[in-house]
């Protein structure tokens, strides 16, 4: 009996100190938000302000943001600084990823949103055919973190192409397109609580959603009066929200409020 308890004490430390992922709390929320806003404000300001231009702050920002997730895969559990600033970059080189297409290789914004709709409903084909599950609080394997940073990426493009394409393609306005965003993410929330959505299920659904509303807050606080924004800047806002998120994560680090049991 007492060999028991202790192996399945061991089997259940071993898991929780793999666990790589964050408790779903409202701080993760706050936070996903701001670093969607920081990937589109950031990449403007890189891009425009610094004068690096789309290809080099690509390069830059992808080296930068592989770096940083061999950092993530090599620890053995959860640590905010890390796991956040892996967010933030990944959010910069989504926007990225979608600006490229759309700049560089003129490929229309409805031809993206839908590419990388398939792309990512493909991945979590993969990652459930392979995982039986696409559970975030299951992630204690390489194979699964792998699953798991790809999907990210691919909302954080997808979020790009169908918040540029609602507000600017469509001409909704950034506020506009910001606030149907933020009215679907309620509507997943309340079918979660009140019509027992899948957890899951909602949980995915309101994080691919939470890019588009963070980039559409993120250009209508940055982009000029003239281009329907508050004109903030890149500057401001980036630095803004990069504080906010510090903070959060120091705090979170200190409390670790946001640690999974």
């Amino acid at each position: 009996m007492t060999t028991t308890t202790q192996r399945t004490g061991a089997v259940s430390q071993h898991r929780q100190m793999l666990n790589k992922v964050p408790e779903v709390t409202v701080y993760f929320w706050i936070i996903k938000i701001l670093c969607t806003t920081v990937g589109e404000t950031a990449a403007d300001y890189l891009i425009d302000k610094l004068g690096w231009g789309l290809t080099n702050t690509t390069y830059v920002m992808g080296a930068l943001l592989i770096a940083t997730l061999c950092f993530q895969f090599a620890v053995k559990k959860y640590v905010p600084g890390v796991y956040w600033l892996s967010v933030v970059l990944i959010s910069v080189v989504g926007t990225l990823v979608t600006d490229n297409l759309t700049d560089n290789l003129g490929v229309a914004l409805e031809t993206t949103t839908t590419v990388f709709t398939v792309v990512l409903a493909a991945t979590f084909a993969v990652w459930y055919l392979s995982e039986k599950t696409l559970s975030i609080h299951t992630i204690h394997t390489v194979r699964r973190e792998a699953f798991y940073w790809a999907a990210i990426l691919f909302t954080f493009a997808l979020g790009t192409a169908a918040g540029d394409l609602t507000a600017e393609r469509l001409a909704l306005g950034y506020w506009v397109s910001a606030l149907m965003f933020a009215v679907l993410i309620a509507a997943v929330a309340f079918a979660h609580t009140a019509l027992k959505l899948n957890a899951v299920l909602a949980f995915w659904i309101a994080y691919v959603l939470t890019r588009p509303l963070g980039a559409s807050l993120g250009d209508y606080l940055s982009q000029p009066r003239a281009h329907g924004g508050l004109a903030l800047g890149t500057v401001g806002t980036s630095a803004l929200f990069l504080v906010t998120i510090l903070g959060l994560v120091a705090y979170l680090t200190v409390s670790r409020k946001d640690e999974t049991t």
